[in-house]
């Protein structure tokens, strides 16, 4: 892995640098494309193998951030109010970070930002332009069904957010709404969601929002938090009736959008998972999941209607196991008790037509492939592969299945649902089957 680097630093290596964490977008392949700046160096992730179009130059599934070779980050200094275009021109040809809020046509606030050598600075939004370290894209859009990915609208800002990591331990990382621009600056309309604080300084939100769950106990026991909305200034508040309203929420007191290991942050296209570089430490990784894809096969479980082993194929090919989503049996691929009936339940298999008689138990529903998933970040501790997600047919451990079941992502403008952290599939309820195998017969 390349040395991180800051922009102008191309000539300076950094020797064993701090790693403040990495961000994994979930559900990647449906929802989100990534490219990432060649500034900062990643390390590659993998949706059950690779990308749907491959792993191609910038385009990563997931980023981590290192301590830079020289910091870049920024705080609010001096603070005008401008009353004419002059004024403002005058300020933002200073050079210096600033944050716009337009009052009025004649009134506009900016406040300025001096260097900070306390901290680093990560930009992360859909815009290709160079003060954004991180590009997300979302593939779906925001179109109607069936509406061409590549020219639906983006719900995604350009510049939607920014993450602050302190230099020193504890090296927290801090996330705030709204990134800076070319010029850099952050400017809020005079239709942007903008208030002045009791104390004074301004603040507002960005057009449909910067989402924030901050888990309990993760990973050991991971309770769910409640979803909050970050604030340029990044204070946290209750979320707006609807996602891109125009009154905000309620001041969380004593709430802080400090990240913690396993908070999601949703930018309304694609949702994020923060793990820090301590939590890394502890999870799992593609070599001790691989070690489990070995067990379970060495195992030997046999196809109760073939009588062949199955096993789970390092790569994805035809030959996997099946599994009946109704009852969890696990079987080879096989053609017995088909049923043509037009399922009608999304909870029951997306694109699916026919329902199937489980040969065992006789119970009739779904009939899918099964998926060792192969996001180690997203797993919540290193069990057995022995449960999967319905109706996609993911495979991971028990507590990672109910944990990702019971968790609800920003769907839409107002509304939340669980989906597979794997590939974004959403969950019936309740979300997870667990697997049953039948053993060698010898």
């Amino acid at each position: 892995m390349n040395s991180p680097k800051k922009d102008g630093d191309d000539d300076v290596p950094v020797k064993d640098p701090v790693k403040y964490g990495e961000l994994v977008i979930l559900g990647l392949p449906k929802i989100t494309a990534i490219y990432c700046s060649v500034l900062i160096s990643l390390s590659v992730s993998r949706y059950n193998g690779s990308l749907p179009s491959g792993d191609r130059g910038r385009r990563k599934s997931r980023f981590a951030l290192y301590r830079r070779a020289k910091a870049n980050g920024v705080k609010p200094s001096a603070v005008h109010i401008l009353n004419t275009p002059q004024d403002s021109k005058a300020v933002h040809s200073r050079g210096q970070h600033s944050i716009s809020f337009t009052l009025s046509r004649n009134q506009t606030v900016v406040v300025e930002y001096c260097h900070d050598n306390s901290t680093d600075m990560f930009q992360i939004g859909r815009s290709t332009e160079s003060p954004i370290d991180f590009v997300v894209t979302d593939t779906s859009g925001g179109g109607t069904e069936g509406e061409d990915p590549s020219i639906a609208p983006s719900t995604i800002s350009r510049f939607a957010c920014r993450v602050v990591c302190e230099r020193n331990p504890p090296y927290t990382a801090r996330i705030y709404a709204a990134g800076f621009d070319s010029s850099k600056n952050i400017f809020l309309g005079e239709k942007a969601t903008k208030w002045k604080n009791p104390d004074g300084h301004m603040d507002g939100l960005t057009t449909n929002g910067v989402l924030v769950m901050h888990p309990e106990g993760f990973p050991q026991e991971p309770k769910q938090g409640l979803w909050r909305e970050i604030s340029v200034c990044g204070d946290v508040y209750a979320l707006r009736e609807t996602r891109s309203g125009p009154t905000r929420g309620k001041l969380a007191e004593g709430e802080s959008s400090a990240l913690r290991d396993g908070s999601l942050v949703d930018l309304c296209g694609a949702t994020l998972l923060w793990r820090t570089g301590e939590g890394l430490m502890r999870a799992p990784t593609l070599r001790h999941l691989e070690a489990l894809r070995q067990e379970l096969n060495a195992s030997r479980p046999q196809c109760p209607v073939g009588l062949s082993t199955l096993a789970f194929p390092s790569l994805p090919r035809k030959r996997q196991p099946w599994v009946y989503l109704t009852c969890g049996h696990v079987h080879g691929r096989h053609d017995w008790g088909q049923r043509s009936q037009r399922v009608e339940d999304p909870g029951e298999g997306e694109g699916s037509t026919k329902r199937r008689e489980c040969p065992l138990c006789r119970s009739v529903g779904p009939y899918v492939p099964l998926w060792l998933g192969s996001e180690p970040a997203v797993y919540v501790d290193a069990g057995a592969p022995t449960h999967a997600f319905v109706p996609c047919g993911h495979v991971c451990s028990e507590r990672t299945a109910k944990y990702w079941a019971e968790t609800p992502l920003p769907h839409g403008t107002h509304a939340f649902r669980p989906v597979c952290p794997f590939c974004s599939a959403a969950l019936g309820t309740p979300g997870w089957i667990r697997l049953i195998f039948q053993g060698p017969i010898d």
